[in-house]
């Protein structure tokens, strides 16, 4: 079982900058796609970004062009930089193991990100 702790959360206004990190326990981080997924209030979790053990990287596209993805394999962390902000961007954010049939472990708790108008 890998666990997850999600960190760097908070509130902005529209058009600002966050980044958020993810620690991961176990050994096979870096064999591992990683994902961040979001929910919002009312609304099913979605896979927001993921990044493959060999850094390809893929977007949801209502984030491409404005977040980021990386990875550290050294520090078991991946990251989220989320650029140009919107309202809309408002969720709890969440990362897992991307498996062939989706998130493949438990949830952490999560960051929230509060975008304000």
């Amino acid at each position: 079982q890998v666990q997850f702790v999600e960190s760097g959360g908070g509130l902005v206004q529209a058009g600002e900058s966050l980044s958020v990190s993810c620690k991961a326990s176990g050994s096979t981080f870096r064999a591992n796609t990683m994902a961040w997924y979001r929910q919002a209030p009312g609304k099913q979790r979605e896979l927001v970004a993921r990044i493959s053990s060999g850094y390809i990287t893929n977007y949801a596209d209502s984030v491409k062009g404005r977040f980021t993805i990386s990875r550290d394999n050294a520090k078991n962390t991946v990251y989220l930089q989320m650029n140009s902000l919107k309202p809309e961007d408002t969720a709890v954010y969440y990362c897992n193991v991307l498996g062939l049939n989706g998130p493949r472990y438990y949830w952490g708790q999560g960051t929230q990100v509060t975008v304000s108008s």
